[in-house]
C-alpha cells in the first residue's frame, strides 16, 4: 500500500469540534474557542442514524459554515462523508480532511463509491474502524481508497460495538489498532475517545492510554454547551474541558531500545518459550482425549467440563490478581484449539 505523509506538526494531532454542526452560530462559537488548539476543526454534516426521526445533520447547508471557519479563522476543517455526493459537495467546498465513518467502513460497496468519487484527488482521508472488530474489513476499506489513488490516508480508532450493559459505549479492544499499526507502520493512527467512552468523564483516561500506546492523534468531540447538543451530548466536552485534558496528558518517549530493558526481555522470552511448551503439552493431552472420545463414541464438546475450566480460571485469577476477562479470552482461545485438535482426529478417522 502506498501511503504518503500527512504532516503532523504537533503531536498529538488534534481533530476537535462538535459531533454535529447545528447552526452557524454554534459552529463559529466552537471554532473560535478552539482556535490555536486543533489541527482540524471537525463537525458532522451528514449523520448516519438507524431510526428515523433522529437528528440526521444539516447537510450541505453546513458547508457554508465550515467555509466561514476556514476563511475567517484560517482553520483547516474536516467532516464525515458516506456517499459519492457527500464527497463531491465537500470537495467543492474546500473541506481539508474527510473521514469515513464506522458504519460506512463496514460496507464495501459504499467505500468503493467513495473511493471512485475521490479518484484523482489529493485530500487526506481517514477511515474509522468498522462497527464490529474486523481488522481485515478495516484494512480492506483503506486498500479500496488506496487503489483509487488516495495516498494521504489515516485511520481512526473509535472502538467496537457489543451487546448489553457495558462500561464503554464501544469497547476499545486496543489489540486491533495495534495490529493495524504493526501491519501498516507508516499509517497515521488517531484515537476517538469520545466514541469509545460514550461519556465525557472517561475521555481523559482514554486519551492518555492512546498516547501511551503511541497513537499519532486524538479526535475529541467538543461543544460549547454539550448538554443541549442535538447529538451525542453525553460524550462531548467544552473547549475549557478539552484544554484541561490536553494539559494533563503525559507524553512519553517512543524509544525503549536502551540496554536496561534487555534483561527483562530475556526473562520474557524464556517465559514465553515455557508457555508454548505447556500449551504444546496440553494439546498433546487433548489429542489423546480426542482419540478416547472417538473410541467411546462421545461428542467432542462437553459443556460441563468447559464450565469447570472457566470456573477454575476465575478462581485462579482472583487469587493471583489477574484480569479475569483477559484470562478468559486466553483460555477460550486455548479451549477452541483443543476442540479443533479433537475434531481433526474424528475427521481423519472418517477419511
Amino acid at each position: 500500500m502506498k501511503i504518503d505523509n500527512i504532516d503532523i506538526a504537533k503531536k498529538p494531532m488534534l481533530i476537535a469540534g462538535p459531533c454535529s454542526a447545528e447552526n452557524e452560530e454554534q459552529v463559529m462559537a466552537v471554532a473560535k474557542a478552539l482556535a490555536g488548539k486543533a489541527a482540524f476543526f471537525r463537525a458532522g454534516l451528514w449523520k448516519p442514524r438507524t431510526r428515523p426521526g433522529c437528528f440526521e445533520g444539516v447537510g450541505k447547508e453546513g458547508l457554508l459554515w465550515m467555509q466561514r471557519v476556514r476563511n475567517e479563522l484560517s482553520q483547516p476543517v474536516a467532516t464525515e462523508v458516506a456517499t459519492a455526493e457527500h464527497v463531491e459537495l465537500a470537495l467543492s467546498a474546500g473541506i481539508d480532511l474527510l473521514w469515513v465513518g464506522a458504519r460506512t467502513t463496514a460496507n464495501p460497496f459504499a467505500v468503493q463509491e467513495i473511493a471512485d468519487a475521490l479518484r484523482g484527488c489529493d485530500v487526506p482521508v481517514f477511515v474509522k474502524n468498522p462497527v464490529n472488530p474486523d481488522l481485515e474489513l478495516w484494512i480492506g476499506a483503506l486498500e479500496r481508497l488506496n487503489n483509487a489513488g488516495v495516498t494521504r490516508l489515516g485511520a481512526i480508532h473509535r472502538g467496537f460495538s457489543s451487546y448489553g450493559e457495558k462500561y464503554f459505549r464501544n469497547a476499545p479492544q486496543w489489540q486491533l489498532p495495534l495490529e493495524l499499526r504493526r501491519r501498516l507502520p507508516q499509517l497515521p493512527l488517531v484515537c476517538d475517545p469520545s466514541h469509545i467512552s460514550g461519556k465525557r468523564e472517561l475521555i481523559m483516561s482514554l486519551s492518555q492510554q492512546a498516547m501511551d500506546l503511541n497513537f499519532d492523534g486524538l479526535m475529541i468531540e467538543t461543544h460549547c454547551n454539550p448538554v443541549c447538543a442535538l447529538s451525542d451530548s453525553r460524550q462531548q466536552v467544552t473547549p475549557d474541558e478539552l484544554s484541561v485534558i490536553l494539559d494533563r496528558i503525559v507524553h512519553r518517549s517512543v524509544s525503549a531500545d536502551n540496554g536496561e530493558f534487555q534483561s527483562y526481555r530475556n526473562q520474557i522470552d524464556e517465559i514465553d518459550e515455557a508457555l508454548m511448551g505447556l500449551i504444546a503439552k496440553r494439546m498433546e493431552v487433548s489429542r489423546e482425549i480426542g482419540e478416547l472420545k472417538r473410541d467411546k463414541g462421545f461428542t467432542v464438546f462437553q459443556p460441563s467440563r468447559y464450565d469447570e475450566t472457566m470456573k477454575r480460571c476465575e478462581a485462579y485469577c482472583e487469587r493471583a490478581r489477574l484480569d479475569a476477562e483477559a484470562m478468559k479470552d486466553i483460555f477460550e482461545a486455548i479451549h477452541s484449539e483443543s476442540i479443533r485438535q479433537q475434531l481433526r482426529i474424528l475427521n481423519d478417522d472418517k477419511r
